[in-house]
């Protein structure tokens, strides 16, 4: 997955310490009631379309601008449905990140989905009772959540507890 250039110049500072980044998650559905999913280049597992925050950048408009560029589609951001902290993460060359993700639920509006970056070797529209293996525990995670938000908007977004 490609660094931001503003992590690669945290990195050239702390080097591989532990960095709390913010993060967003696209739970994107159509009018067919099916979820955009991609196939991660990095683990070859299924998920949703996710990213991370730019200094100063609103986190709506993160999560879209993340999608197009990942797919090509073009999205409504609805509501922030799901905040969650992950666990700490050690990539391959020893960087450390935690994550604060932000679970957006997002409305189809316009575009192809196509694999548009490096960061995935498939993209595609699921039926939510037939999604695809293998497909990484937290997107599960996230997809239930943001559907459980939708069938109950007045309870507001959730929350891990």
């Amino acid at each position: 997955m490609p660094i931001p250039t503003f992590v690669a110049e945290l990195r050239a500072h702390v080097g591989t310490a532990l960095l709390w980044l913010p993060g967003v998650t696209a739970v994107t559905l159509d009018a067919d009631d099916r979820v955009l999913l991609v196939r991660r280049s990095d683990n070859g597992r299924w998920a949703l379309v996710s990213g991370i925050v730019e200094p100063g950048e609103e986190p709506a408009r993160a999560l879209a601008r993340e999608v197009a560029e990942e797919t090509g589609v073009t999205v409504d951001v609805v509501a922030l449905a799901y905040a969650d902290v992950t666990s700490p993460v050690t990539y391959p060359n020893g960087d450390r990140a935690q994550y604060l993700d932000l679970t957006f639920l997002c409305r189809y509006v316009s575009g192809t989905a196509v694999v548009a970056d490096e960061e995935s070797t498939d993209v595609g529209w699921f039926p939510l009772d037939a999604l695809p293996e293998p497909m990484t525990a937290t997107s599960r995670d996230r997809l239930a959540q943001a559907l459980a938000y939708r069938a109950d908007p007045t309870a507001g977004a959730r929350f891990h507890r």
